[in-house]
């Protein structure tokens, strides 16, 4: 959840989405990974943020396990290790290693022994050429891949609003954008991503893992809105004379508690062949 380049986000957004993100995850991918796994395993977070990933799948795996956190953000990696280190459910040790720098140049000679490639909200972040070195990685290294919570262009609200569909236009818009020479994917990256590694032989499956937001997480739904809209004014300059008072309705919407959420993810396994 902290990406390549320039990309990196506040640890305080992070731990307000963790308990959505947890929900919104594909336990059942989880569960179709478990036979392809053999311990003791060695696991790779890649832009690991704080660590959320971890701590949702390291409880539904056995140990023992070694995690390999990477992120480019010093900060985030200290965080990352709290609340991870300890036992797996059939009692096995969970040991965390912390590994600062970019992940978007990792070669099958990186992940020797790995047992597993995760990743968390991170697809989205990376270029077409960025996630095809991924899946070629994995597949020569013969290493599966679970990669959660990719955006995939898919906002709806109830109550509506006249200009829900211009903003989340620009937003996606947004989401593809063109950032020091790297051409994001955004809501791409999935169907981007499940053609790479099907390209090398993987079983790829999917499942939605979308957040559903209602009055419960009324203080993510708020921190949300406020990017969401910002992004898509930065996208679209037409649209920020209307920024202000369409994020204002939302707002009111959100603190009065009328308002509901449903923001698309998806979640992918990719199994390598022979697996």
């Amino acid at each position: 959840m902290s990406g390549p380049g320039a990309t990196s986000y506040a640890p305080e957004w992070l731990e307000l989405r963790e308990d959505a993100d947890a929900a919104a995850r594909s336990a059942e991918l989880a569960d179709l990974l478990l036979p392809s796994l053999e311990g003791p395993l060695v696991i790779r977070d890649l832009g690991c943020g704080t660590g959320s990933m971890g701590r949702w799948l390291a409880g539904r795996l056995p140990g023992p396990q070694r995690w390999i956190l990477h992120d480019r953000d010093p900060g985030l990696l200290a965080r990352a290790a709290t609340g991870l280190s300890g036992t797996a459910p059939d009692g096995g040790s969970v040991m965390v290693v912390l590994e600062q720098g970019d992940i978007t140049g990792l070669r099958a000679t990186d992940l020797a022994g790995t047992s597993l490639v995760t990743a968390s909200a991170l697809l989205d972040l990376l270029t077409a050429d960025e996630v095809a070195g991924l899946a070629a990685a994995c597949a020569e290294a013969g290493c599966p891949a679970l990669l959660a919570l990719s955006v995939i262009g898919r906002v709806e609200f109830a109550p509506a609003d006249p200009l829900d569909a211009e903003f989340a236009a620009a937003f996606d818009d947004h989401q593809r954008r063109d950032t020091g020479g790297r051409r994001l994917l955004g809501p791409d990256a999935v169907d981007a991503a499940a053609t790479a590694f099907e390209r090398y032989g993987a079983a790829v499956h999917r499942r939605s893992s979308p957040w559903r937001l209602g009055p419960e997480q009324a203080a993510l739904t708020a921190q949300w809105l406020q990017g969401w809209v910002a992004a898509a004014a930065e996208q679209r300059p037409d649209l920020a004379p209307l920024a202000d008072a369409y994020l204002r309705r939302r707002l009111d919407a959100c603190a009065a508690a009328v308002l509901r959420v449903v923001i698309g993810h998806e979640d992918l396994l990719a199994l390598p062949a022979g697996g």
